[in-house]
């Protein structure tokens, strides 16, 4: 399709007119920019809000009314723009959003009547949402998903930048010019920005218009999270007791309800195409965390430095120190990865600490601005060190295709997060400015929320060591508030009780990746030991020695060939990877001869040729391997054998357990096995309900604490009678018991008939 581009595209075709290609990092740019209206409109509203009740009569009721309105009618935006950018376009919903944006500005800027500014701010909240649901799925669709976090950190940085620009020049742009200069100025911005989308944004849709997995789950979410919306910001107005508040509360209930009866009943290809629960819950919790936070500093900060004596000004100030910090976590995710577990387990126990300490550290004028700038720089940066890696995680899960729709999610959090913070009774649309130990009640309240959000989203046993540090810095400064230096230490503990969270959270992360790989290297190099093979049942132990590595210098194989069931286990000299790689090439040579070779004593003469080429190839003279081969065809118990240097065989049965003589010649490498039919099988029989034990010298020179060797004949006496898999897990679970430190890697592998 001419002037479209597919998902995951590492740049973007031309837009139609354009004549060139747009960079990536152009179009990155224009859409940070674009998104940047998102935080500065709402900053400008504020700062006009005193001027338009003096020259205009907009009564306190009437900005509760555009608020109000405005947020219910965002989520529902939110959603409706998101689905049209999938079926009609990014670029197309982003220009339209911008017109309306424009266009609403305009209406602000020329009210007639308190009215026609309520609508005003009604309909630019709206076009306000669905221009940052565009640019967000905008910006993943041309992304691949490898880079969004990347990307995603960049871009919540530039509106982090914006957000502290916005806070501190709103109130001297609105003071300078008016308030309706201010209104002409954000549309004038958004008809600017409409322009930049139209020359350098290419077009990203329709990818293929396909139907929602399940429209009527995605109205009924959207319908609960407007209702609860209207009945949290109404609630402080209404009473909570108030009939409608319960009608909304219910209506909300029920399309919840409605939402997840709909989600336990979806198809198996919707829930091929769902995103994972636990995605979703992650990104909710942190944005609701985001949203109930913003909305709580900024009551708080104003009325705490207010009550200091401190002007405006200073307040702004104090208050952009929250984007400061944002954005420093923000540039952190955009260079280093962080997990979102690490991010949760760490951000929000921290913005909680900082929450708990803040209006402790405004109290006092001599270190009032400079505390409360480090505190809230802090409160921003564990915000969104816990709330970005979840939305990048949310984003790169997504399906491409319902991009915009999923993508609505993420603002709607922070929006219902706002809503939960205007529920409080110093927060509501329609109240004044705290008072100064109304506001220390807000942050109390914030504090609480934060650290349950830590509990839901990080380790509970680090957000919880951090709270009880951060309850421990309160009475520290609490108990000696006049003394500028017991603020120091509590953030010194703070700090270093951060950090040492901080590393002890990614030591576990680094550990659980190489257990992966690990896990995943012994899968690829020693196969899983079958339970039958032809005759035979079988069972297989693999212990390396050192912790974590997974595969050491043992080895076993079972495989059923043309000529029965064929076994192979021993033991490699030496340790580290060189061990491993012959462990690798002995494994390869015996799967592939096992099935061409039909003598069993040429199947070990070519892996002993296959130990003296790796010997020759590193340079190493002393590489040898021991090794038993076994074979069984059909239904009688003969088996064949071949013994290279390793421990002879062990016959276990009810009450005894003995060595089989099996004839013994040099381990593999020593070249005498050079010539076909060299060496003769050895044959033997198995004792009727019988089996067969055949294990490395880990095993039976297990030591305990007292230097004695592991009893391996007594203590399989002792087990009783069993199947081989009960054999193999009595063994492992005695070795353990009997030593504290396994010296040597185990491998054990038992036989017996059906």
């Amino acid at each position: 399709m001419t002037g479209t581009t597919t998902p995951y595209a590492a740049g973007a075709a031309p837009a139609p007119g354009s004549g060139h290609a747009a960079s990536p990092r152009l179009i990155g740019l224009v859409l940070a920019l674009v998104a940047a209206l998102y935080v500065v409109a709402p900053a400008m509203n504020t700062a006009v809000a005193p001027l338009v009740h003096t020259d205009l009569g907009v009564t306190a009721r009437g900005n509760a009314v555009a608020q109000i309105a405005g947020i219910c009618l965002a989520i529902g935006a939110l959603v409706a723009a998101g689905r049209a950018g999938d079926l009609k376009g990014r670029r197309t919903v982003l220009t339209v959003s911008l017109g309306t944006l424009c266009l609403g500005s305009l209406v602000l800027a020329a009210s007639p009547h308190p009215a026609v500014y309520v609508l005003g701010r009604i309909v630019v909240a709206a076009a306000l949402a669905a221009v940052f649901v565009s640019c967000l799925a905008f910006m993943t669709t041309v992304s691949l998903p490898g880079r969004i976090r990347r990307i995603m950190g960049g871009w919540l940085a530039a509106m982090s930048a914006g957000f502290v620009l916005a806070v501190n020049l709103a109130p001297h742009a609105a003071a300078l010019t008016g308030w309706r200069p201010t209104a002409a100025l954000m549309a004038a911005a958004a008809g600017t920005v409409l322009l930049l989308v139209r020359r350098l944004l290419p077009e990203t849709g329709p990818l293929a218009p396909r139907e929602l997995p399940d429209r009527v789950r995605t109205v009924c979410q959207a319908g609960c999270a407007v209702a609860l919306a209207a009945a949290l910001q109404l609630a402080p107005l209404w009473s909570w007791r108030d009939l409608r508040i319960g009608a909304l509360l219910t209506a909300a209930v029920l399309a919840g309800a409605a939402a997840r009866f709909r989600a336990l009943r979806r198809t198996e290809r919707s829930r091929a195409r769902a995103v994972p629960g636990a995605l979703w819950t992650g990104a909710l919790v942190a944005g609701l965390a985001l949203g109930f936070t913003q909305v709580v500093l900024a009551m708080a900060v104003p009325a705490l430095l207010s009550g200091a004596g401190f002007p405006a000004p200073a307040a702004a100030a104090v208050l952009s120190a929250f984007g400061i910090g944002g954005g420093a976590a923000c540039l952190l995710l955009r260079y280093r990865p962080v997990p979102p577990l690490a991010g949760a387990s760490l951000g929000l126990p921290l913005a909680a600490l900082g929450l708990a300490l803040l209006h402790a550290l405004v109290d006092h004028a001599s270190h009032a601005l400079a505390g409360g700038f480090a505190v809230v720089t802090l409160i921003g940066f564990g915000t969104m060190l816990a709330a970005a890696p979840q939305m990048a995680r949310y984003l790169a899960a997504v399906p491409r295709h319902h991009l915009g729709v999923h993508a609505a999610p993420l603002p709607a959090a922070i929006l219902l997060g706002t809503a939960a913070a205007q529920a409080l009774p110093y927060t509501s649309a329609l109240g004044p400015l705290p008072l100064p130990g109304e506001a220390r009640e807000l942050l109390w309240v914030g504090t609480i929320v934060v650290a349950a959000a830590a509990l839901a989203l990080g380790r509970p046993v680090v957000a919880l060591v951090v709270a009880v540090t951060s309850v421990l810095q309160y009475v520290m400064v609490d108990a000696d508030t006049s003394r500028p230096m017991s603020v120091i230490v509590a953030l010194g503990v703070g700090a270093v009780a951060g950090a040492v969270a901080w590393s002890r959270r990614e030591q576990s992360e680094r550990l659980n990746r190489t257990r992966e790989t690990a896990a995943a290297l012994q899968r690829a190099v020693l196969h899983p030991i079958p339970d039958r093979l032809g005759c035979l049942r079988l069972a297989g132990l693999y212990r390396p020695a050192t912790a974590g590595t997974a595969i050491g210098g043992d080895f076993l194989e079972a495989l059923d060939t043309p000529y029965g069931t064929r076994v192979l286990i021993g033991d490699v000299r030496g340790k580290g990877l060189q061990a491993v790689q012959t462990v690798t090439d002995l494994l390869g040579c015996f799967r592939s001869q096992a099935h061409e070779t039909e003598d069993l004593g040429e199947v070990a003469a070519c892996l002993d040729r296959q130990v003296r080429r790796a010997a020759a190839a590193r340079g190493d003279e002393e590489l040898f391997a021991t090794a038993l081969l076994l074979q069984h065809s059909g239904p009688s118990q003969d088996l064949q054998a071949v013994n290279c240097g390793h421990l002879a065989p062990l016959e276990v049965g009810p009450g005894r357990a003995r060595e089989l003589p099996v004839p013994a010649v040099l381990p593999l490498g020593f070249g005498l096995l050079d010539a076909a039919g060299a060496v003769r099988p050895h044959r033997f029989a198995l004792a009727p309900g019988s089996t067969l034990l055949t294990h490395t010298d880990g095993l039976s020179e297990a030591r305990n604490s007292t230097g004695e060797f592991y009893p391996l004949a007594q203590r399989l006496s002792a087990a009783g009678p069993g199947t081989p898999d009960d054999l193999v897990r009595h063994l492992d679970d005695d070795v353990r018991d009997w030593t504290h430190h396994l010296a040597d890697d185990i491998a054990v592998l038992a036989l017996g008939p059906h």
